[in-house]
C-alpha cells in the first residue's frame, strides 16, 4: 500500500487511467465486432459504411497509444480485405 501522499495520489490516478483505457479498448473491440457482423451478414454496402465509422474509432484509439499503431493498422487491413473479398 502507498505510504506517502504522493504515492496515494499516483495510485488513484493510475486506477482512473486504467479504467479509462479499458473503456477505450472495449470501444475498439466493439467497433471491430460491428464490422465483422456486417461482413458475416453479407451486405457489402452496409459493411463498407460500418467500416468507415469504425476506422475513425480505431485510428483515434491508436493515436492515444491505447493500442499500438501497428495493431490498429493490422485490424484495418484485415477488415478492409474481408470487405473487398465479398462477392
Amino acid at each position: 500500500m502507498a505510504n506517502s501522499a504522493q504515492a496515494r495520489k499516483r495510485a488513484r490516478q493510475a486506477s482512473a487511467q486504467r479504467d479509462h483505457n479499458m473503456s477505450q479498448r472495449s470501444e475498439l473491440r466493439t467497433a471491430i465486432k460491428k464490422v465483422r457482423k456486417a461482413i458475416d451478414a453479407g451486405d457489402k454496402a452496409a459493411a463498407q459504411s460500418v467500416f468507415q465509422a469504425s476506422m475513425s474509432v480505431i485510428d483515434r484509439i491508436a493515436d492515444k497509444e491505447i493500442v499500438h499503431k501497428n495493431k490498429a493498422a493490422r485490424h484495418k487491413s484485415r477488415l478492409s480485405g474481408a470487405i473487398k473479398a465479398m462477392a
